[in-house]
């Protein structure tokens, strides 16, 4: 079958920053009745890569068929896209399970789920800041009657640069009713040069939580300048914690700073 044509040539691309497919091997295939129902990447969560650590996480497929599944002939991967070379198509963003077997579970006699180990190094899967966003979860199953089914996008999985985020409240201590200066710096990880750089023209909030409380309320929205940095005044009344919080965007994970904390006297 095709799909197993391509699993086959897959473990030569884990040694390669892309890998060439044939142009119509991401049409979805299927034979007979057998179904994949659930595709889950990372337990639902976002994947999110800095600029050195390798990413370990799991994709779970769960296939159904009336003869029972195949242990072992169920398998996933994930890309983020497709660039049309020669009458190929170049992977661009690509990951794949080191062990292709998994560890698989019968849920019932039809019905049976596989769980692959897999790992993403930002100096190597992602290739560049451009793949970061919504990736695609590819999967195939084979059922114990010969029945198959591959899914070009099975599922979807969000992979986010990391941010850092920081705070600092001065003057420390400050008279009750003065003003306070609360800069800051928000960076995101760069995955062509493996470094953080600033997030320039983002909205973080400016949030304060007053001492023996439990809740942060939010004092103002401030957009970082050109090279991500943070400057506001707000007027200091009680003693508190002091903290600026990012959203996250389409392409780049949220984040909170660590509170910085001011004694009013």
């Amino acid at each position: 079958m095709q799909h197993r044509t391509i699993v086959t040539g897959l473990a030569a691309a884990l040694a390669l920053s892309a890998f060439t497919i044939p142009a119509t091997a991401r049409a979805d295939e299927s034979y007979g009745d057998i179904q994949i129902t659930e595709v889950v990447a990372n337990g639902g969560k976002n994947i999110v890569l800095g600029t050195r650590d390798v990413k370990k996480f799991t994709i779970s497929v769960t296939a159904v068929d009336d003869s029972g599944i195949q242990v072992g002939d169920t398998f996933p991967s994930m890309w983020n896209g497709l660039v049309p070379w020669e009458g190929t198509y170049l992977y661009h963003g690509f990951v794949m399970p080191d062990d292709i077997a998994g560890k698989c579970v019968d849920e019932s006699f039809t019905t049976t789920t596989c769980t692959y180990k897999l790992e993403m190094d930002p100096r190597v899967d992602p290739q560049d800041n451009t793949t970061a966003g919504t990736w695609k979860v590819s999967a195939h199953s084979e059922a114990n009657d010969g029945d198959y089914i591959g899914k070009d996008a099975a599922a979807k999985a969000k992979v986010l640069r990391n941010s850092k985020l920081k705070v600092n409240a001065s003057p420390e201590p400050v008279k009750k009713n003065k003003a306070i200066t609360v800069t800051g710096a928000l960076t995101r990880a760069n995955w062509k040069t493996f470094k953080y750089g600033g997030y320039t023209d983002q909205p973080v909030k400016l949030q304060y939580r007053k001492k023996g409380t439990g809740t942060y309320k939010t004092l103002k929205t401030v957009r970082t300048d050109s090279r991500g940095n943070l400057k506001t005044t707000t007027k200091a009344t009680a003693d508190g914690y002091y903290r600026y919080s990012f959203a996250g965007t389409y392409t780049t994970a949220a984040e909170t700073s660590t509170p910085d904390y001011v004694d009013v006297t």
